[in-house]
Formats: structure tokens, sequence, C-alpha cells
């Protein structure tokens, strides 16, 4: 297979993670004959103080002309004051939104060999495999928004809007992955409170029994969702939400396997690229010290594999490296609890020794 893969290193550890994600795309490129050829962007802070831009044109025709796209992260301290003109973020969302990626896919399971990493009990942990669909380019992310002075003082306020297009899509794409695992989907919302949300239960309800009624379901409140996510993590199999309840409670489940360092996610839209990054962030505080973990970047990349390049083997591969360094105990500091631990360049070395 020849692919153009566009890498957007961006801000903090980002440069540190997508370099060790870029060896290992060469290293499964070489094993199986393929031809990956590699153009690196600028995203987010970096692209700020270079171009006054957080998503340059340029990146953004390079992405599109791509058949996939690897992210770091963006942001940091440098540019978080609220007055700016701009902010590293906004390029995400444009990104998303230029490309189509309505669905953001973030699997959470815990690897045998980290179940004390994680700070639940093994009890509740053991045998977590949740795949989140989150809604990634409409709601309150995209809304109308504004800012005005009153008597009272200043105020601001964001919309939150859904379409039955726009759920109905997402929720198809979770309802074809529970086929292929625990033929089980759970809805999140607050249709208790949210119009918004009392639309995404109705249409929901109406996809999945009219299409896809070999498929348990269930519907389950935010507020609950957040508290089952650390008490019966188990319970779950396929879940679907919209942008802003699927950016928190992925965030909150990432402590399952008791490392952000350790989930990688995919981007996906009806055509075009898909975007893969890890999702731990830019890490500022340890930006430069090499000792970032690489592995949700790596597993990424094997994403980008699965679901862009349609290379399911090469995929899986990754897949069984990273889960053999693990086996034989190596680890970066954020999964070390204060033992030894290796750095962010050893780590992605050990990992392409197992893939030879």
């Amino acid at each position: 297979m020849q692919a153009q893969i566009v890498l957007l290193p961006g801000d903090g550890i980002g440069p540190e993670v997508v370099a060790q994600g870029e060896r290992i795309l060469v290293a499964v490129a070489q094993k199986f004959g393929h031809s990956f050829q590699f153009t690196t962007c600028p995203i987010g802070g970096c692209a700020i103080d270079q171009f006054g831009d957080p998503l340059p044109e340029q990146t953004l025709v390079a992405c599109k002309a791509s058949q996939a796209v690897l992210l770091g992260a963006v942001g940091g301290p440098k540019w978080d004051d609220p007055n700016a003109k701009t902010r590293p973020e906004v390029g995400l969302l444009k990104i998303r939104k230029e490309l189509g990626l309505f669905a953001n896919l973030r699997p959470i399971s815990v690897s045998p060999h980290l179940i004390s990493a994680s700070p639940l009990k093994t009890e509740i942990v053991q045998g977590t495999d949740i795949l989140f669909f989150r809604e990634l380019t409409g709601g309150i992310y995209f809304g109308q928004s504004g800012k005005e002075t009153t008597a009272d003082g200043e105020s601001a306020y964001n919309t939150m809007i859904y379409s039955t297009h726009e759920v109905e899509r997402i929720v198809r794409l979770a309802g074809q992955a529970a086929r292929g695992r625990r033929k089980k989907v759970t809805s999140v919302d607050k249709a208790n409170v949210l119009e918004v949300s009392r639309l995404w239960r109705r249409t929901f309800e109406r996809v999945m029994k009219a299409e896809f009624p070999d498929v348990q379901i269930e519907n389950v409140l935010v507020d609950a969702m957040a508290m089952h996510l650390i008490s019966r993590p188990r319970s779950f199999d396929v879940v679907v939400t919209e942008n802003l309840f699927g950016d928190i409670l992925t965030d909150e489940g990432s402590m399952l396997p008791g490392s952000m360092g350790m989930l990688p996610s995919a981007s996906i839209g009806s055509s075009g690229p898909g975007l893969y990054e890890p999702i731990h962030g830019s890490a500022p505080d340890i930006a430069g010290k090499g000792i970032a973990n690489p592995l949700a970047t790596i597993l990424a990349a094997a994403m980008l594999l699965r679901h862009s390049l349609k290379l399911e083997a090469e995929a899986a591969l990754i897949e069984r490296a990273v889960d053999a360094v693990l086996a034989k105990g190596h680890r970066t500091a954020d999964l070390a609890a204060g033992g030894p631990s290796i750095g962010t360049v050893e780590m992605g070395t050990l990992v392409l020794a197992e893939l030879a």
C-alpha cells in the first residue's frame, strides 16, 4: 500500500511522542512492504507563534490531501491567556470540523499487566473493555456563543444544539461496532433536564430499535454514568454520547487503566482522512524531559492503520508488541508508581524490537 500520512506534532510532549509513532509506522511499512510518505505540519501554539494561526492553511491543505493524520497535542501555559486573539484549541476544533470528523472513538481497556497502576481496586477494573463513541462536531462546543455587559455585570453564554442527522450517524457507528463486540450500547444523556438530550434519546432509541434489533440498549443519565464508570466499568461495552459529556467521561475513564499515557483515540468521518491522537494532552510540565509515555501515540498509530488504511494485521501486530513490552515489566514514569522507569525513546525502541 502507498499512503500519505500527515504528522502534526503540536506542542508540549507532542513532538516527542509523535516521533515514536512515526518510528513504528516506518517499521511496519518496511516489514509489510508498504510505502508511507510523511509530511510534518504545524498546529496549535507553535503554529500561532510561527503563523499567527493555530491551523495554518497549508496544514489544512496537507491534511485534506492525505489518507490519515497523526496528532500529538496542542496547548500549554504560554497560550493560556483568556484574552488572547486566538488559542491552540481553536485549531483542534477547526480541523475536526474541516475534515468532517464527527465521531471520536476512545477504547478504554485495562491490561492485565497494568492493573496495579489503576487507582481503583483490582476487582473493579479487571476485565474492563469499553469503546466510547463521542460526537465531535456538534453540541455546545460548536453552538452559538457570546458575551455581553449588563447592569449586573458581565455575562456569557454557549448554546448546545443537535440535529437528528448528527445523532443518527454517530448512533449507527456505535451500533455497528457493538455487533462486533458484546452487542450492547449505552447512550449517555441528561434527558431529565435538557431538551437537546430528549431529542438525543428519542433518536437513539428509534435508530437502534429499527436498524439494530439484535443489540441490547440502555439509557444512562450523565451524572449517574460518572458514578457507574468507576463503580462497575465492566458492565459497559459500547458507550455513545454527545460532545461535552464524552469529553468529560473519557477523561474520567482514563483512570481505569491508571494513566492517560495508555489511551489512544481516533476521530473519523464519512469520508476523507481520519485523525489519530493520544488523549493525554500536551503535558507541558514534562515536555523536553524525555520521560513522556509514547504508548498511547503508538496505539493511535495502530488505530490509524486499522481504520484509515484497513490494515488489520499490521494494527494487531503493534498492539501485541505493546502488550509484550508491558508483560516484560517495562514502564515509563507514569506507570512505574515510583519504581524503575524508562524514557520515551527507550520505550519506542522496545516496541520496535518486539515488532521485529
